[in-house]
């Protein structure tokens, strides 16, 4: 019987052992100087699936590679039903890892958490559910090489900035020209997170910190996610890391100088993951390791990271959904929206800076006087933080918005992001509200595929429009009320007008001959007396106007029934 006992023992002793060692990672392998490949990290993560039944992998949907994009769930009562967690009031924390695949950290610090909470290494409490996205942009994870990150302290290998399309996946969530944004935005309206939580790596300035950390700005957050944010959630993580002997500082936005008076806050606006994440009311954070700093260390900063969140998570579940929950009970009373921001450069935050000394010297590549940081010469010093933001521009939500269903990339984004719409069941004629470009400016470079469009300046009237069968009628009344505005509204830095998804409408169709309109212009102003008036006021006005034969044909044209009525019409219109 004895020996019976001692065999169990042995067996089980044997079992724990080898899990233990088939779930090693190749960053510990390596002693914190390698990360994983993608197909490394997907073979972990199944293995994990099948070993533990508090681990459940899943497809997210497609990518612009063959390779899906896949989420991982760690659920402590071994449930994996979202109405379920739903019913439960859960709080759900959706981690992103591998947006820039340059920047491993977070990769390698989530395969290690996972294992540590299914092997109970770590306590994640039953009120809280982590879903973790092993590799956002596996094109740029399986680009790997060695240079890319110049300026980064390991780890040996990595992946690329780039994905598929060599597309910056961290500006495309308002685009979404990347099939893995679109899954990922479709991922995060499921589940619809509490906290989402996107990994990185800094660039920019030396410094003693191991990890910083971006929050979106109260302000720009909400009324009272934002002030929750500010007095409670962000202190608490803090003084979390704190005990864990990680002095957090704010992502240090500082470039071309020392940092040691002080830098303006990183404004996010929705194009990036987290900003975008800040319009359905999600706390976001990014999370920034230092990339000077040993792989190792960052990776360990992030896993404690992590954990902070969770711990704080876990203790905070109700005030966080409650929170999230008022807020969400004013943003669809609320009638004006912020669409544009700007630093207030008066008002600043003090915050403690460790630092180095930053001096110069002669540049052996040019010889001129360079930057440096003296590690010989640590610091601290209270600096000024620039955290108050003050709205530049701002918009009155409409009853609703009606866009004609010809615009269809505009509206499968919209679905995207479960916008709720319905189609007119017949042609209608409606008088409502309607944008004409006057002016606009737009980069001469092209910026992520697209070339933007930005100080857009319009006029706004009211105009009778004849809409079709199966044209769009969207309510602000819904969850995506601040979505809507920030997309449709022509002026806001990231709406689709800004990305060019509207850009026919700019280009005229019709036109006209001059030798054959003469006629047609003289007719108009002898039958039109208010055009007259309006021609001949011009006419004095602008001596250049007056001198210009063809400017004054064109002026006739474009105040005539002859002159395209879409033309410079934005197509999107308001139901006040």
């Amino acid at each position: 019987m004895l020996k019976i006992i001692w065999s169990v023992i042995f067996l089980v002793g044997f079992v724990f052992t080898n899990q233990a060692q088939n779930f090693i990672t190749i960053f510990e392998q390596s002693k914190g100087k390698e990360t994983a490949t993608y197909l490394d990290v997907i073979d972990f993560y199944r293995k994990l699936d099948k070993t533990f039944s508090t681990i459940d992998i899943q497809q997210a949907g497609p990518t612009d590679l063959i390779h899906p994009l896949h989420v991982v769930y760690f659920s402590k009562d071994e449930n994996f039903n979202l109405i379920e967690w739903k019913q439960k009031n859960k709080l759900l924390i959706l981690i992103n890892n591998g947006i820039h695949p340059g920047e491993p950290d977070g990769i390698d610090a989530s395969m290690m958490l996972l294992r540590d909470a299914a092997q109970g290494k770590i306590n994640v409490p039953e009120n809280v559910v982590l879903a973790v996205i092993p590799v956002f942009n596996i094109g740029g994870a399986l680009n790997r090489g060695s240079f890319s990150r110049a300026n980064q302290n390991g780890p040996k290998e990595y992946g690329f900035r780039g994905n598929a399309q060599n597309l910056d996946l961290n500006r495309d969530f308002i685009k979404l020209d990347a099939k893995e944004t679109q899954a990922l935005v479709r991922l995060f309206h499921q589940l619809d997170p509490d906290i989402f939580i996107d990994n990185h790596v800094s660039n920019g300035a030396d410094y003693q910190h191991v990890m910083t950390l971006l929050s979106v700005n109260p302000k720009k957050l909400g009324y009272y996610t934002g002030r929750y944010l500010k007095n409670q959630f962000e202190p608490a993580i803090y003084k979390g890391m704190k005990a864990r002997n990680y002095d957090l500082v704010p992502y240090v936005n500082h470039w071309g100088h020392t940092p040691d008076k002080g830098w303006q806050q990183f404004y996010e606006p929705p194009r990036f993951a987290s900003g975008f994440a800040a319009l359905f009311g999600t706390f976001a954070f990014v999370p920034e390791t230092h990339m000077l700093k040993p792989y190792k260390q960052r990776v360990n900063a992030t896993y404690s990271l992590m954990q902070t969140f969770i711990e704080y998570a876990a203790s905070h579940a109700n005030e966080i959904k409650s929170v999230r929950k008022m807020e969400e009970a004013v943003v669809k009373e609320k009638k004006e929206f912020t669409l544009d921001w700007k630093v207030d450069t008066t008002r600043f935050t003090e915050i403690a800076f460790k630092g180095y000394e930053g001096k110069y010297k002669p540049s052996e590549v040019s010889g001129k006087p360079r930057l440096y940081y003296d590690r010989n010469k640590p610091f601290t010093r209270q600096v000024p933080f620039y955290n108050f933001f003050e709205p530049t521009t701002s918009a009155i939500a409409p009853q609703a918005y009606i866009i004609p269903q010809g615009w269809h990339q505009v509206i499968e984004r919209l679905k995207m992001n479960g916008v709720a719409m319905q189609q007119l069941q017949c042609d209608s004629v409606m008088e409502l509200t309607a944008y004409r470009i006057n002016n606009y400016e737009t980069n001469t470079r092209p910026y992520e595929g697209h070339y933007l469009h930005k100080n857009v300046q319009y006029t706004k009237n009211k105009e009778t429009i004849r809409f079709l069968k199966g044209d769009y009628i969207i309510s602000t009344q819904q969850r995506a009320r601040r979505y809507l505005i920030e997309t449709l509204e022509p002026n806001a830095p990231d709406a689709f007008f800004a990305w060019g998804f509207f850009d026919a409408v700019l280009q005229q169709k019709e036109h006209y001959s001059d030798y054959v309109y003469e006629e047609t212009a003289a007719e108009l102003l002898k039958n039109d007396a208010a055009l007259k008036k309006q021609f001949e006021t011009k006419k004095k006005a602008d001596a250049a106007f007056s001198k210009d034969g063809a400017a004054q044909l064109d002026f006739i044209y474009k105040h005539s029934p002859y002159y395209e009525r879409v033309h410079n019409r934005y197509p999107v219109f308001r139901v006040e």
